[in-house]
Protein backbone atom coordinates (compact mmCIF):
# COMPACT_ATOMS: atom_id res chain seq x y z
CA UNK A 1 0.00 0.00 0.00
CA UNK A 2 1.41 3.61 -0.66
CA UNK A 3 -0.56 5.35 1.51
CA UNK A 4 0.59 5.59 5.01
CA UNK A 5 -0.89 7.98 8.03
CA UNK A 6 1.11 8.82 10.73
CA UNK A 7 -1.21 9.50 13.54
CA UNK A 8 -2.67 9.66 16.80
CA UNK A 9 -6.42 7.51 17.43
CA UNK A 10 -7.95 10.42 19.50
CA UNK A 11 -6.08 13.56 17.65
CA UNK A 12 -9.21 15.54 15.53
CA UNK A 13 -6.56 16.28 13.06
CA UNK A 14 -5.64 12.88 12.29
CA UNK A 15 -9.54 11.88 12.62
CA UNK A 16 -10.17 14.44 10.00
CA UNK A 17 -8.35 13.06 7.60
CA UNK A 18 -8.90 9.33 7.92
CA UNK A 19 -12.57 10.53 7.34
CA UNK A 20 -12.00 12.40 4.30
CA UNK A 21 -9.85 9.44 3.21
CA UNK A 22 -12.26 6.61 4.00
CA UNK A 23 -15.24 8.76 2.38
CA UNK A 24 -13.12 8.63 -0.60
CA UNK A 25 -12.52 4.98 -0.23
CA UNK A 26 -9.25 5.25 -0.01
CA UNK A 27 -7.34 2.65 1.73
CA UNK A 28 -4.52 4.01 4.22
CA UNK A 29 -2.08 2.46 6.56
CA UNK A 30 -2.53 3.68 10.01
CA UNK A 31 0.57 3.83 12.24
CA UNK A 32 0.58 5.00 15.59
CA UNK A 33 2.97 7.81 16.47
CA UNK A 34 4.44 9.17 19.54
CA UNK A 35 5.12 12.49 18.53
CA UNK A 36 5.39 14.00 21.45
CA UNK A 37 9.01 11.73 21.77
CA UNK A 38 10.42 14.08 18.82
CA UNK A 39 11.84 10.99 17.37
CA UNK A 40 14.62 11.71 14.52
CA UNK A 41 12.80 9.62 12.08
CA UNK A 42 9.67 11.67 12.87
CA UNK A 43 11.35 14.97 12.35
CA UNK A 44 12.60 14.36 9.12
CA UNK A 45 9.08 13.14 8.28
CA UNK A 46 7.19 16.59 9.26
CA UNK A 47 10.00 19.29 11.13
CA UNK A 48 6.95 20.44 13.23
CA UNK A 49 7.11 17.77 15.08
CA UNK A 50 3.04 17.21 14.56
CA UNK A 51 0.44 14.75 13.35
CA UNK A 52 -1.28 14.11 11.34
CA UNK A 53 1.40 12.96 8.73
CA UNK A 54 0.94 11.04 5.34
CA UNK A 55 2.83 9.44 3.12
CA UNK A 56 1.18 9.41 -0.42
CA UNK A 57 2.51 7.76 -3.54
CA UNK A 58 6.11 8.76 -1.90
CA UNK A 59 5.48 12.37 -0.92
CA UNK A 60 5.05 13.26 2.93
CA UNK A 61 2.90 15.81 3.58
CA UNK A 62 1.71 17.70 6.94
CA UNK A 63 -1.19 19.52 8.15
CA UNK A 64 -4.69 18.11 7.90
CA UNK A 65 -6.65 21.10 5.82
CA UNK A 66 -4.05 21.00 3.09
CA UNK A 67 -4.05 16.89 3.37
CA UNK A 68 -7.25 17.07 3.03
CA UNK A 69 -7.41 19.55 -0.06
CA UNK A 70 -4.89 17.99 -1.75
CA UNK A 71 -7.20 14.94 -1.07
CA UNK A 72 -10.02 16.60 -2.49
CA UNK A 73 -7.85 17.90 -5.72
CA UNK A 74 -6.47 14.55 -6.44
CA UNK A 75 -9.90 12.59 -6.04
CA UNK A 76 -12.36 15.21 -6.28
CA UNK A 77 -15.20 12.09 -5.99
CA UNK A 78 -17.05 12.44 -3.83
CA UNK A 79 -16.97 15.74 -3.51
CA UNK A 80 -16.47 17.26 0.15
CA UNK A 81 -15.91 21.24 -1.17
CA UNK A 82 -18.51 22.70 -3.31
CA UNK A 83 -17.82 24.16 -6.68
CA UNK A 84 -19.02 27.43 -5.95
CA UNK A 85 -16.18 30.26 -4.26
CA UNK A 86 -18.81 31.08 -1.71
CA UNK A 87 -19.78 27.64 -0.47
CA UNK A 88 -15.48 26.53 -0.37
CA UNK A 89 -15.09 29.68 1.69
CA UNK A 90 -17.83 29.22 4.04
CA UNK A 91 -16.69 25.13 4.62
CA UNK A 92 -13.20 26.63 4.57
CA UNK A 93 -14.25 28.99 7.23
CA UNK A 94 -15.78 26.50 9.79
CA UNK A 95 -13.00 24.56 9.18
CA UNK A 96 -10.79 27.07 10.35
CA UNK A 97 -13.76 27.41 13.58
CA UNK A 98 -12.98 24.04 14.94
CA UNK A 99 -9.88 23.83 14.05
CA UNK A 100 -8.58 27.20 15.62
CA UNK A 101 -11.19 28.03 18.41
CA UNK A 102 -12.64 25.10 19.14
CA UNK A 103 -9.87 23.43 19.36
CA UNK A 104 -8.26 26.30 21.60
CA UNK A 105 -11.60 26.84 23.62
CA UNK A 106 -12.55 23.05 23.55
CA UNK A 107 -10.62 20.29 23.24
CA UNK A 108 -7.37 21.51 24.04
CA UNK A 109 -8.73 22.17 27.77
CA UNK A 110 -10.73 19.19 27.92
CA UNK A 111 -9.20 15.74 25.66
CA UNK A 112 -5.46 17.51 26.05
CA UNK A 113 -6.10 17.83 29.88
CA UNK A 114 -7.77 14.75 30.74
CA UNK A 115 -5.86 12.22 28.27
CA UNK A 116 -2.83 13.74 26.51
CA UNK A 117 -1.17 14.71 30.10
CA UNK A 118 -1.52 11.37 31.13
CA UNK A 119 -0.57 9.49 27.99
CA UNK A 120 2.66 11.98 27.71
CA UNK A 121 3.44 11.74 31.15
CA UNK A 122 2.80 15.05 31.66
CA UNK A 123 1.23 14.81 35.34
CA UNK A 124 -2.46 15.93 35.75
CA UNK A 125 -5.63 17.82 34.33
CA UNK A 126 -5.69 21.33 35.59
CA UNK A 127 -9.07 21.68 36.64
CA UNK A 128 -9.49 25.25 35.74
CA UNK A 129 -8.93 24.67 32.27
CA UNK A 130 -11.18 21.34 32.00
CA UNK A 131 -14.14 23.86 33.26
CA UNK A 132 -13.08 26.38 30.90
CA UNK A 133 -13.50 23.64 28.11
CA UNK A 134 -17.08 22.49 29.47
CA UNK A 135 -17.92 25.63 29.45
CA UNK A 136 -16.66 26.84 26.37
CA UNK A 137 -18.20 23.68 24.71
CA UNK A 138 -21.99 25.06 25.44
CA UNK A 139 -21.38 28.00 23.39
CA UNK A 140 -20.07 26.00 20.01
CA UNK A 141 -23.00 23.85 20.47
CA UNK A 142 -25.25 26.53 20.51
CA UNK A 143 -23.66 28.06 17.17
CA UNK A 144 -23.71 24.78 15.57
CA UNK A 145 -27.73 24.26 16.41
CA UNK A 146 -27.72 27.99 15.65
CA UNK A 147 -26.31 26.92 11.70
CA UNK A 148 -28.28 23.70 11.45
CA UNK A 149 -31.56 25.51 12.13
CA UNK A 150 -30.98 27.18 8.37
CA UNK A 151 -29.22 24.09 6.60
CA UNK A 152 -29.22 20.62 6.66
CA UNK A 153 -25.23 20.25 7.30
CA UNK A 154 -23.02 22.67 8.22
CA UNK A 155 -21.50 24.84 5.30
CA UNK A 156 -24.70 23.81 3.36
CA UNK A 157 -27.56 21.74 1.93
CA UNK A 158 -24.70 19.01 1.30
CA UNK A 159 -22.35 17.03 3.52
CA UNK A 160 -18.53 18.85 3.17
CA UNK A 161 -15.40 18.60 4.70
CA UNK A 162 -17.02 21.22 7.75
CA UNK A 163 -19.32 18.40 8.51
CA UNK A 164 -15.91 15.80 8.73
CA UNK A 165 -13.97 18.49 10.77
CA UNK A 166 -16.60 19.13 13.05
CA UNK A 167 -17.43 15.45 13.72
CA UNK A 168 -13.52 14.65 13.91
CA UNK A 169 -13.27 17.47 17.56
CA UNK A 170 -16.72 16.63 18.45
CA UNK A 171 -16.32 12.05 18.01
CA UNK A 172 -12.70 12.91 20.17
CA UNK A 173 -14.73 14.53 22.79
CA UNK A 174 -17.52 12.07 23.11
CA UNK A 175 -14.86 9.00 23.26
CA UNK A 176 -14.27 10.77 26.75
CA UNK A 177 -18.27 11.30 27.55
CA UNK A 178 -17.55 15.62 27.08
CA UNK A 179 -20.48 16.03 24.91
CA UNK A 180 -23.87 16.71 25.77
CA UNK A 181 -25.74 15.77 23.56
CA UNK A 182 -28.88 16.37 24.99
CA UNK A 183 -28.73 20.11 24.76
CA UNK A 184 -29.45 20.22 20.96
CA UNK A 185 -31.96 17.87 19.22
CA UNK A 186 -30.44 19.12 16.10
CA UNK A 187 -26.61 18.58 16.89
CA UNK A 188 -27.59 15.52 18.26
CA UNK A 189 -29.50 14.15 15.16
CA UNK A 190 -26.73 15.87 12.26
CA UNK A 191 -23.98 13.59 14.80
CA UNK A 192 -26.09 10.33 14.22
CA UNK A 193 -26.13 11.09 10.31
CA UNK A 194 -22.57 11.78 9.96
CA UNK A 195 -21.67 8.69 12.69
CA UNK A 196 -24.00 6.28 10.69
CA UNK A 197 -21.38 6.70 7.42
CA UNK A 198 -19.19 4.00 6.54
CA UNK A 199 -16.51 6.80 6.87
CA UNK A 200 -17.10 6.28 10.29
CA UNK A 201 -16.30 2.65 11.52
CA UNK A 202 -12.75 3.56 11.84
CA UNK A 203 -13.07 5.39 14.57
CA UNK A 204 -15.51 3.79 16.14
CA UNK A 205 -13.30 1.10 16.54
CA UNK A 206 -10.05 3.04 18.38
CA UNK A 207 -9.33 1.74 21.65
CA UNK A 208 -6.91 4.08 23.78
CA UNK A 209 -5.28 2.06 26.51
CA UNK A 210 -6.11 2.76 30.03
CA UNK A 211 -9.06 5.25 28.45
CA UNK A 212 -11.77 2.94 27.57
CA UNK A 213 -14.72 4.55 25.55
CA UNK A 214 -18.37 5.03 26.97
CA UNK A 215 -20.93 2.19 26.15
CA UNK A 216 -22.85 4.83 23.47
CA UNK A 217 -19.31 6.16 21.83
CA UNK A 218 -20.26 3.10 19.32
CA UNK A 219 -23.95 3.15 19.57
CA UNK A 220 -25.37 4.25 16.30
CA UNK A 221 -28.51 4.87 18.32
CA UNK A 222 -27.12 6.54 21.36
Amino acid sequence: MSHRLYHVPLSPFCRKVRLVMAEKRLEVELVEERYWDQEPDFLRRNPAGKVPVLRMNGVMMAESQPICEYLEEKHPEPPLLPRDPEGRYEVRRICAWFDDKFHHEVTANLLYERVNKKVMGQGYPESRNVKAGAKAIKYHLDYMAWLLDQRRWLAGDAMTMADFAAAAHLSSLDYISDVDWNRSENVKDWYAKIKSRPAFRGLLADQVPGFPPPPHYADLDF
